[in-house]
């Protein structure tokens, strides 16, 4: 298989999903989660946040996230593909790895929200390729939801 070719892998397979339910109304949640340039205040990996477009929130806005994860680090372009308030944030990684994203905001009723937060990466050949998403899976999802306990933390002591 070649870098152009895409992964024999059915897209749930390759998913990483994590979520929490946050004490807090989904508006409550969305204040803090539509802020993008904030979310290096509550995700462990997100070292810096730069905009590459003049529009700093809905679709269409373009940035970089400078990720790291233990001694690995790179700088992840991504662009705002879907933005409905109080219900989802989707992204589209367009830089060295590719796929996409998604925050999800589900009322729960009685001052409850779940959020949930899936990706599907596709890692280059020089970073395992598909392997290297398989191994990647577990570190991603254990990091992730130590982001989603922050952002839980954060929404609920506001």
């Amino acid at each position: 298989m070649t870098a152009a070719q895409p992964s024999s892998t059915p897209a749930d397979e390759r998913a990483v999903v994590v979520s929490t339910t946050i004490e807090a109304d989904p508006a409550t949640v969305w204040a803090n989660v539509r802020d993008i340039a904030s979310h290096v205040d509550w995700m462990q990996d997100a070292v810096a946040i730069r905009f590459l477009s003049d529009q700093w929130e809905g679709v269409g806005t373009h940035f970089e996230c400078d990720t790291r994860i233990g001694p690995f680090g790179l700088t992840d372009v991504m662009e705002i593909t879907s933005w409905e308030d109080e219900l989802r944030i989707g992204v589209r990684h367009v830089g060295l790895v590719e796929g996409t994203g998604e925050f999800t905001l589900i009322d729960l009723g009685s001052n409850r929200t779940e959020f949930r937060w899936e990706e599907d990466l596709r890692f280059p050949w020089w970073m395992g390729g598909p392997l290297g998403a398989l191994v990647a899976r577990p570190i991603l999802r254990h990091v992730w939801r130590g982001n989603l306990a922050r952002l839980k933390t954060r929404v609920e002591n506001d």
